[in-house]
């Protein structure tokens, strides 16, 4: 898989919940991230603005990326790519994969896959790390009828690891990761 399709399919990526990791402390581990395979990646947005000189470039408005089954909505979607070895970037023409340093999206994210769904208002792709961070005022998690609520998803796309952090403790926060198991689903 080349790197253009990890990242994206990073931000757009199957999660499947483990029910042997429902911890109601403050920090949950799931585990089951995966990467897509090797399909097309298809990007809809209502304009895109290219900075040469930045090495940005920027999908905005009913930003739309599909991989197969998966998709990925959100307002925006940022790609920052790597500054060569003359100084120059190369956004979108030309670009290889490899020239990418980090995706980031906001503006409410919606992906979903064949059996599942996450939210949260904003993600970043760190290309170098191959760090995901899903954030928000709540991340949902769902697969078959299971749910985890939390703050702060960070998958470690390499190795698949994933940690979930509850809430601040504020006014209305309960600093709690949430899950709720639906017993019908392990039959699925």
């Amino acid at each position: 898989m080349n790197r253009i399709s990890s990242a994206l399919t990073a931000i757009v990526f199957g999660l499947s919940l483990a029910p042997a990791y429902a911890q109601t402390s403050e920090t949950s581990r799931v585990t089951g991230l995966k990467l897509s395979g090797d399909e097309p990646i298809q990007i809809e947005s209502d304009r895109l603005e290219v900075r040469d000189q930045e090495g940005l470039a920027i999908f905005t408005g009913n930003v739309n990326v599909v991989q197969g089954p998966t998709v990925l909505k959100s307002g925006r979607m940022r790609v920052f790519y790597l500054k060569q070895d003359d100084g120059s970037t190369s956004p979108i023409a030309g670009a290889g994969a490899g020239n990418i340093e980090r995706l980031e999206v906001d503006q409410k994210v919606y992906v979903k896959t064949e059996t599942q769904v996450a939210t949260a208002d904003a993600a970043t792709f760190d290309m170098k790390t191959e760090i995901l961070v899903m954030t928000g005022k709540e991340v949902v998690l769902s697969d078959s009828g299971n749910v985890v609520v939390g703050c702060k998803l960070t998958v470690h796309m390499a190795t698949g690891q994933a940690l979930l952090d509850g809430c601040d403790k504020g006014a209305n926060a309960t600093g709690r990761v949430k899950m709720l198991l639906n017993p019908k689903s392990q039959s699925q």
